[in-house]
C-alpha cells in the first residue's frame, strides 16, 4: 500500500483512474468501461449484494485501465506485472486482468474480499463455459475465454475446488453481471456516489 498517501487520497486516485481511463469504449458493446462500471455496480446494488461485492462490481475491470496508463509503474509493483504479462493460465501469454486489478486494489488498502471477487475473473469464466456455455454467455464470449486464455473448461477436480470456494457463488454472480450489461441505458448512479461505501470498507 502507498504508505506516504492518507485513506482518501488513496481512494481518489483509483477513482480517478476509473472517471479518467474508463472513458474508451468497453469491449464487446458501444459503452464506456466507466458506464459499463456503474452498471454492474448499480445491478449489484440492486440484487442485494453486500458493499465489497458491490465494490468488486464497481471495479472489475480495473486490471484493463491500470495497464493502459503511466499509474502502472507507479504504483503496481514491476515484478507483479512482469509475472502476468507473460505466465498467466496455463502458462500462455495472455494477460489475466482481474489478478492484475485486484493486486493493483490491494495495494491500495481495498478489502479482502473485494480484491479476491476480482481475481476469480478466468476461474469464474471457465466454470460458465463448463457449466452452461449456450445458455449463459455467447458464442463470442466463449471464443474469448478459449482464444485469450486458451484454458477452456474446467476439469471435474478444478470445478470441485472452485465450488467448495466460500466466494464461489459471488464470484460466478459477479462475472455474470459483468457479461449481462453490454449496453448503455437508463440512469445510472455517479462514480462518487460510491465514494463514502469504498472509504468506509478501508483500514486508515
Amino acid at each position: 500500500m502507498p504508505t506516504t498517501m492518507s485513506l482518501e487520497q488513496r481512494v481518489t486516485t483509483v477513482f480517478e483512474l476509473l472517471e479518467n481511463a474508463g472513458k474508451k469504449e468497453h469491449i464487446g458493446g458501444k459503452i464506456t468501461r466507466l458506464d459499463h462500471a456503474l452498471q454492474v455496480a448499480q445491478l449489484a446494488k440492486s440484487e442485494g449484494a453486500d458493499e465489497e461485492t458491490i465494490l468488486a462490481a464497481l471495479f472489475y475491470d480495473i486490471g484493463h485501465l491500470c495497464l493502459s496508463t503511466e499509474q502502472r509503474r507507479d504504483v503496481c509493483d514491476k515484478n507483479f506485472l512482469s509475472y502476468h504479462l507473460t505466465n498467466t493460465t496455463r502458462n500462455t501469454s495472455a494477460i489475466d486482468y482481474g489478478r492484475i486489478g485486484g493486486e493493483y486494489l490491494r495495494q491500495f488498502g481495498f478489502p479482502k474480499k473485494t480484491c479476491e471477487l476480482i481475481e476469480s475473473d478466468v476461474m469464474a469464466r471457465r466454470y460458465i463455459l463448463t457449466v452452461d456455455p449456450q445458455r449463459l454467455i455467447t458464442p463470442a464470449v466463449v471464443s474469448v475465454v478459449y482464444e485469450s486464455y486458451r484454458a477452456g473448461p474446467l476439469s471435474s477436480t478444478e470445478m470441485r475446488e472452485f465450488e467448495n470456494d466460500p466466494l464461489f457463488k459471488q464470484k460466478v454472480q459477479l462475472r455474470r453481471w459483468s457479461y449481462f450489461v453490454k449496453v448503455a441505458e437508463g440512469y445510472l448512479a455517479t462514480l462518487d456516489t460510491y465514494r463514502d461505501m469504498a472509504i468506509r470498507n478501508m483500514p486508515i
